[in-house]
């Protein structure tokens, strides 16, 4: 007979399911599928808290998010994330700019700092590498513009491409200002996979931190942004020692 073909342990594993789900030990469903969510309105700065730059820094106009650069700082998220999927687009406006996004990031700037401890996914334009030579007046290495992941101000973590304790991506993707970047960035449980326009090319891994605030950077030139969105996955095995300083309102 037909049944006696199929192995046991799937006729084991199909009443174990019908059993569970008949005496409702499992729900049929998920009670909410995961969905991005905008995490800028693309009409004013709903949901994000201004750490230490200005009222003039950042601004919103014909559905883009505008930062002068100007001083150095970050604009946080309201809230703390774990586990999760970063969308975000990015195009600089002058030769030689410099921002990221940092993620599992404190909300307040490190001691004797302009910005914050957490996870920086760097965001700098081509040019930078001959505008900011190194200390012997040689240009950094090109690799170093496209989407380097660190840890900073005491965020420890292991690169997959180490450049030092910082994670170089394989191959250079970004492009240059004037031109749009997207970055998708997968963050969960203390490891980070990295995508520029379209490729997963860097990660990084055994992050001191694993959640925290998101906050965007403002390091002297004008960026602008655009499609920021999340989507939030099941929380992990982040510990009180693993989490960012949570700040009240």
């Amino acid at each position: 007979m037909l049944w006696m073909m199929i192995p046991r342990r799937s006729v084991f594993a199909a009443f174990s399911c019908a059993f569970s789900l008949s005496c409702g030990l499992y729900p049929t469903w998920a009670d909410e599928v995961p969905t991005f969510k905008d995490l800028f309105n693309g009409k004013d700065l709903t949901g994000w808290v201004d750490v230490n730059t200005s009222p003039e820094t950042w601004s919103v106009k014909d559905g883009l998010l505008i930062c002068t650069g100007k001083p150095t700082g970050v604009m946080r998220s309201e809230k703390q994330y774990e586990n999760f999927i970063l969308h975000i687009e990015w195009m600089h406006m002058e030769a030689g700019g410099n921002s990221g996004v940092f993620v599992w990031s404190e909300g307040t700037p490190a001691p004797g700092k302009d910005l914050p401890k957490g996870m920086e996914v760097q965001m700098l334009e081509l040019e930078y590498p001959a505008l900011h030579p190194d200390k012997d007046g040689k240009p950094k290495h090109i690799g170093f513009v496209s989407g380097e992941l660190f840890g900073a101000n005491g965020l420890e973590a292991v690169p997959d491409n180490p450049r030092g304790n910082r994670s170089m991506s394989w191959e250079l993707r970004c492009k240059g200002k004037g031109e749009w970047n997207m970055y998708d960035v997968v963050c969960v449980d203390g490891t980070i996979k990295h995508s520029i326009n379209g490729k997963f090319v860097n990660g990084i891994s055994q992050s001191s931190v694993k959640k925290g605030y998101l906050c965007l950077e403002s390091e002297g030139a004008e960026i602008h942004f655009r499609n920021i969105r999340i989507l939030e996955l099941p929380g992990g095995m982040a510990t009180p020692e693993q989490t960012a300083p949570v700040i009240e309102k």
